[in-house]
């Protein structure tokens, strides 16, 4: 395992009503933007949990961060930042409200010419403005990291910096309860996902990491269908929620060697055809187990026997029976495993390839040799 470095500054507040939480972790001299989706939280209880543990504060709100949020629309909240003075964001929402969230922070105090060099150029984040969140919809760990993705047009994009990890999270899994069974799906689907890039590479000693990664995929595999068959199981839903926190906060990817490249693919899909985030990377990674099941053969046998438990066969045709497994397990969540299940097909590769250049997206895996070809034939794969 390499030597690595480790901080995790998100104080979590985890349970039923612990959005009251919020009045004792902002300053009470803070001026508050709350920021958030389409008006979900206006219906399910959360919006008015949030507004009386705010009473008393300086506050106002944005609403309107889409799904991969866009540049322009966090652009107005940058402006209304500025203009009005606000010195702490709080995001109410899924991943989606988060990232865009860290990217406002970013940008509110950016010195560049343009803001969109933080994710076009990686221009470094020098300073951030403080951000809070509740989470309502688990799935993309943003509540505890400093990624984000943000979009404009077709152009999918990633920064990342320690200054935009949120100060703390709400993480109360009653908030799930009214999430759609879409949603469900690829909040479990995401996580599983996100566990993978940072696990199925190749040996590096790393038991820890390795062991903690594999009981989160056996938590998803065993707790995702229950949360569609049984909508109102919050026991199910608070495994669901910690897991997908636990997947990407840092803790199982450090020392160990990541990959990513389902993510990279993935990401083409959904600026050039607008599927949702999670359902591209349960139509990617199949075919990249199945392409790079050399490169991977020591983790896939390990993924195969650890997670599924199959340790009978070949090593090949332990791998068979684990890319298997995992569409399988895909399929019971309801998301597609393959281009055709989006109506795509080899014409729409060509697309893919071009926007996968254009991002400099040549040398993907975790030994960074993947190329434009090795992509092509992943996506004929996936077809």
């Amino acid at each position: 395992m390499d030597k690595f470095t480790y901080q995790s500054p998100t104080k979590i507040h985890f349970g039923e009503g612990q959005i009251a939480e919020i009045a004792n972790d902002i300053p009470k001299d803070k001026k508050i933007l709350v920021i958030y989706g389409g008006g979900s939280i206006k219906t399910n209880g959360v919006y008015e949990q949030v507004a009386a543990a705010l009473s008393g504060f300086n506050w106002d709100e944005f609403a309107g961060v889409e799904p991969n949020p866009q540049y322009d629309t966090l652009m107005q909240a940058v402006a209304k930042v500025k203009a009005e003075g606000f010195d702490f964001l709080l995001a109410v929402g899924g991943g989606s409200v988060v990232d865009g969230t860290k990217f406002i922070a970013a940008a509110a105090c950016y010195e560049g010419s343009d803001p969109w060099e933080i994710l076009h150029d990686q221009a470094p984040v020098i300073t951030a403005l403080p951000i809070g969140c509740v989470l309502t919809l688990p799935a993309t760990g943003s509540e505890t990291n400093g990624g984000s993705v943000v979009s404009r047009g077709k152009d999918k994009l990633f920064f990342g910096s320690p200054l935009v990890k949120p100060t703390f999270a709400i993480l109360d899994p009653q908030t799930t309860l009214s999430l759609s069974p879409r949603q469900v799906s690829n909040g479990v689907v995401d996580a599983f996902v996100h566990t993978m890039e940072q696990y199925l590479t190749f040996p590096v000693n790393a038991k820890v990491q390795d062991r903690f990664a594999e009981g989160l995929l056996l938590t998803l595999i065993e707790e995702g269908p229950k949360a569609l068959a049984t909508p109102n199981d919050i026991a199910v839903r608070a495994n669901i929620m910690w897991s997908a926190t636990q997947a990407l906060n840092g803790l199982i990817g450090v020392g160990v060697p990541q990959d990513w490249t389902t993510h990279m693919i993935g990401h083409e899909l959904t600026g050039n055809y607008a599927i949702d985030h999670a359902r591209t990377l349960s139509i990617v990674l199949p075919a990249v187990m199945q392409v790079c099941r050399t490169e991977k053969q020591a983790k896939l046998v390990q993924y195969a026997e650890r997670v599924f438990g199959i340790t009978t066969g070949t090593a090949d045709e332990r791998i068979d029976a684990a890319i298997a497994r995992t569409i399988a397990f895909f399929k019971e969540m309801d998301v597609p495993t393959s281009l055709a299940d989006v109506e795509l097909g080899a014409a729409d590769i060509d697309v893919l390839i071009n926007s996968l250049e254009k991002h400099g997206m040549t040398a993907l895996g975790e030994h960074g040799k993947l190329t434009i070809a090795d992509s092509r034939k992943i996506l004929e794969t996936a077809l």
